[in-house]
């Protein structure tokens, strides 16, 4: 049985390492203890990413990475969690090189992905944290799924714009599903190009925290483990930003 003291314990752990470094991991026992997510919620959650569509923004060529994309708001003080109307994803060039600079139009999240309570408790978790690092009590948060897919003949780039910010306040990437890839080790950086964290996401629930606005992020290549399968790496990208 998890104990409220273990939820503090861990929340209390990511926010003194955000404060100080603007980097924190947490393993995936201890996200669950904060989220209340069991390995069962996990799996279910996961079976969202078979629902996917193609990235047809990928500049360099790639046909590996599949995704869709919602906002949402957040008041902390009184708990609502408000899924906002459908949009454009945007970033600008000066903070992504690579696909910054345009309006990207990807399929919505889908009801099943929105309705089921592991987002709710995932969102609601990490925003009290990020409100106990900076105060903050209203977030928008911008709620990405992807799979990065990798076979014999191409490779699979979570992060193909290099070592980067994404514009916002904080940063996470939670880990969803591996299955058959290699590879995919995150690192976080200082601006003085110091690494703060170095770790390979491999259990459901694993998930990285920065804040964006002193830190950069990268992930390693993905290749299939046994190359005459194909492979793929499920995470879900949450971008909060204070509002």
């Amino acid at each position: 049985m998890i104990t409220e003291k273990q939820t503090h314990d861990v929340a209390l752990a990511a926010i003194k390492d955000l404060s100080h470094s603007g980097a924190h991991l947490v393993k995936h026992t201890d996200f669950s203890s904060l989220t209340g997510v069991s390995s069962d919620d996990w799996a279910r959650f996961a079976e969202n990413w078979e629902f996917l569509r193609r990235d047809p923004y990928m500049t360099d060529g790639g046909t590996y990475r599949h995704r869709r994309y919602g906002q949402f708001d957040i008041d902390v003080k009184t708990g609502d969690l408000t899924q906002l109307p459908h949009g454009p994803y945007r970033q600008e060039a000066d903070v992504n090189k690579l696909h910054g600079g345009v309006d990207r139009v990807y399929e919505p999240l889908t009801e099943s992905f929105v309705n089921d309570p592991a987002l709710r408790n995932v969102l609601m978790g990490l925003a009290e944290v990020f409100t106990g690092v900076d105060g903050t009590r209203r977030w928008n948060v911008k709620v990405t799924p992807i799979r990065t897919t990798a076979t014999k003949d191409q490779a699979g780039e979570p992060t193909p714009e290099g070592r980067h910010r994404d514009g916002v306040t904080f940063i996470t990437s939670l880990m969803i599903r591996r299955t058959n890839v290699i590879g995919g080790e995150s690192t976080v950086h200082a601006d003085d190009g110091e690494c703060l964290v170095t770790t390979t996401l491999s259990e459901p629930g694993d998930i990285l925290l920065g804040d964006d606005r002193r830190t950069l992020h990268a992930v390693t290549t993905v290749r299939p483990e046994n190359i005459e399968e194909p492979g793929h790496r499920d995470v879900l990208i949450m971008a909060f930003a204070a509002r």
